[in-house]
């Protein structure tokens, strides 16, 4: 067999054995592909003359719809594939592509996989700093922009070659992207795509002032996301939508890869602001057959009338964040469907979940997916029933099965190779996250091993939002936990220590707020504030352990600490 067949024979056997989890985790193996690019091999081969429906976008507002089917999206990714040829894009150059969900967005990651170039996906969300820094970062020779956001790169000096896409005019020094669907439909490679060339580099946030750049090849996330489609559930002709931003890994996870591994339709609802019953009446009227959300959206599902609502689905699921019991149990009570949990990492695919047709443990995260073998650790790397989740790289000296290096793992952070390297130590892949194994062999998350939160479905660094702040002229020392909050299961707060001469009142929280949301992205803004002696080691190193504990006995509860103000005193800021 060759590469394709080789991938279509693992997808098939996990199709076949979707509900048979013991014999699909027994049995799996990831397939040995060589050379291989899913684009040309795999996406091209089944687009072939299939006029069934690929991407499915509708529009909030107007109510306007685009449809391509999987033979127009091989032709239009071959068009744009030619014309970033003709503008120079080659195999192994830098694309970064900032685009919210439009059709160009699919066109221009089938096209750059199609010749082997390496796309650096980014959020439209970004601050022009937030862009400058990852341009350095990541030195991209290329740039497909979103024409809303162009303004962003003025200033920023860096030789790229730029795309506008939706500008009718594109300004000084960029290329009208649209130009490409006038280029030759018959795409022909320059050369054979290894499969384990670089394809993909994504930002992810740590404690390090530098974000990392994970790097993902032609079988890390194309095939490796089998896994993902198997936990989902996809069967081919699914209507499928994932409620996820672009420029995120997420989004490459079920906006992408798992659903048209399966042959599935991706469906997205482009809107302004969220709304609960507009995404509802979406479900019922579109037929929505499965659907991925992260717990924030269902923590807004849920509040409204579920099963006024005649849904379509057949499996829906959850990431990013811990599923609260209570809102699986509401859900299945009005529809009768379980949402099933999931859990993995931007340096990953999904690595454990609850799998369709197996039964779902409350509060659990589910079990380790086909394809990937898992162990807890203790700080000492000692197997533990409570400890860091680890991936095995290879076989332990008491294992009785020989293991295999899962397909989906990264294969380095491009720009820290001693943050590679300690990932990787002891034959094992650290998550830096912590769970406790049941006897029954499911998984409860318990949260990160460092201090790194979420907010939303937002992974922030405490550090980034830390060094903004305290470049206020105010702000002596900073230390940011998340605090509890109801809807969006944490929010960013910042204790702060002023400068002689302050003193914390209204005024001076309304203006530390507006430094944070000028210099931050919408989803990492402080919104919550108060001045407090930050506690120290001996050595001097702020303990947010104990801010973080702190945080924690408050709950969910609406009032405000002593000494505390929330983003939301301060409505003239919005």
């Amino acid at each position: 067999m060759n590469a394709s067949q080789r991938f279509l024979a693992a997808r098939d056997f996990l199709l076949r054995h979707r509900s048979d989890y013991d014999h699909a985790y027994r049995h799996f193996s990831w397939p040995e592909l060589g050379e291989f690019n899913w684009a040309l091999d795999y996406f091209d081969e089944i687009a072939r003359g299939n006029d069934a429906c690929a991407l499915w976008l509708v529009d909030g507002s107007s109510g306007l719809e685009t449809k391509r089917s999987f033979a127009q999206m091989s032709e239009c990714s071959a068009r744009i594939a030619n014309y970033l040829r003709e503008l120079g894009v080659g195999r192994g150059d830098r694309v970064l592509l900032m685009l919210p969900n439009r059709v160009e967005l699919w066109d221009a990651m089938l096209a750059a996989i199609k010749l082997g170039a390496i796309l650096m996906p980014a959020t439209t969300q970004l601050s022009a700093d937030d862009l400058r820094e990852r341009i350095e970062i990541g030195v991209p020779r290329f740039a497909i922009v979103d024409a809303a956001e162009c303004a962003k790169f003025d200033g920023i000096e860096a030789p790229l070659v730029k795309l506008a896409v939706g500008a009718q005019v594109p300004a000084a020094g960029w290329h009208r992207f649209e130009d490409g669907y006038r280029a030759s439909p018959a795409f022909e490679p320059l050369a054979v795509t290894r499969a384990r060339d670089p394809l993909l580099l994504y930002f992810t946030s740590g404690t390090t002032a530098k974000p990392k750049l994970v790097e993902h090849t032609h079988e890390s996330y194309p095939a490796g996301h089998l896994s993902t489609m198997y936990w989902i559930g996809l069967q081919p002709g699914d209507i499928h939508w994932n409620i996820s931003s672009p420029g995120w890994a997420k989004h490459a996870w079920s906006c992408f890869f798992a659903p048209w591994n399966a042959q599935a339709c991706v469906f997205v609802l482009n809107y302004a602001r969220f709304d609960a019953k507009t995404v509802l009446e979406t479900l019922t009227r579109y037929g929505i057959t499965t659907l991925c959300a992260p717990p924030t959206v269902w923590r807004m599902l849920v509040q409204e009338p579920l099963a006024s609502h005649r849904v379509s689905l057949r499996e829906i699921v959850g990431a990013g964040e811990p599923l609260n019991p209570e809102i699986i149990e509401r859900v299945k009570t009005a529809w009768g469907i379980t949402i099933r949990d999931g859990y993995g990492q931007t340096e990953t695919t999904c690595q454990i979940g609850n799998s369709p047709g197996q039964p779902v443990v409350p509060g659990s995260m589910g079990r380790p997916l086909p394809g990937y073998r898992i162990m807890l650790v203790d700080p000492d790397g000692e197997r533990a029933d409570e400890g860091e989740i680890a991936v095995l790289l290879g076989s332990e000296p008491d294992d009785a099965d020989r293991a295999q290096r899962p397909l989906p793992l990264m294969t380095r952070y491009a720009n820290n190779a001693e943050a590679t390297v300690h990932v990787t130590r002891n034959g094992r892949y650290h998550t830096s996250d912590v769970a406790m194994r049941r006897d029954d062999g499911y998984y409860v998350y318990i949260g990160r091993a460092d201090d790194v939160f979420k907010s939303s479905d937002y992974r922030l660094s405490p550090f980034e939002l830390e060094s903004a702040l305290i470049e206020h002229e105010a702000v002596a020392e900073a230390a940011v936990v998340p605090s509890p909050d109801p809807l969006r299961l944490a929010v960013p707060k910042a204790y702060v220590m002023l400068r002689h001469g302050y003193t914390f009142g209204p005024e001076l929280a309304k203006s530390i707020f507006a430094f944070s949301r000028a210099r931050l992205s919408p989803y990492k803004r402080i919104r919550r504030l108060e001045a407090y002696e930050l506690p120290k080691t001996i050595s001097g190193k702020i303990r947010r352990v104990e801010l973080r504990r702190r945080e924690i006995e408050r709950g969910d509860a609406a009032e405000r600490l002593p000494g505390e103000y929330w983003e939301e005193d301060f409505p003239e800021l919005r």
